[in-house]
């Protein structure tokens, strides 16, 4: 697998994070792909799926904290969890609810905290999913 180099710079920090990443991944293709294979859960476990879904829906509908916060926090713990799934997902529900760069990078640099170097690294895949679907680019000198 050719892997690829991706830096993304952080005008706060005045630094920028590097991060080793597959050349191919593709968030849009991830989640199609991976909604895709899940159909046959749907057909064979109907109740499990269905109370996913309503944990979903019920977790991430705005309250005390809006759903952009919720997915904000879910593309952190997506990090933390190191999965390239949860990115694609979260980063475009992100990206619909109209996040800013900004609102994602602070979310990262939690998940950063709370993690350390590998939440780092792992938070420069984010940005790229991040980047995929608001179609912004990803690398800044």
């Amino acid at each position: 697998m050719r892997e690829a180099l991706t830096r993304i710079k952080s005008e706060r920090l005045g630094a920028s994070i590097l991060a080793v990443m597959p050349s191919s991944t593709s968030y849009s293709a991830l989640t199609r792909d991976i909604s895709t294979q899940l159909a046959a859960f749907r057909g064979d476990l109907p109740a499990v799926m269905k109370g996913f879904s309503e944990l979903s829906k019920a977790s991430l509908c705005g309250g005390a904290l809006s759903e952009k916060t919720k997915e904000l926090i879910a593309l952190a713990l997506g990090v933390a969890a190191h999965c390239d799934g949860c990115l694609g997902f979260h980063a475009k529900a992100l990206a619909r609810l109209g996040a800013t760069r900004a609102e994602v990078e602070e979310a990262l640099a939690v998940a950063v905290y709370m993690g350390g170097g590998p939440s780092l690294m792992y938070s420069a895949n984010a940005m790229t999913a991040f980047a995929e679907f608001t179609q912004t680019p990803e690398i800044r000198s």
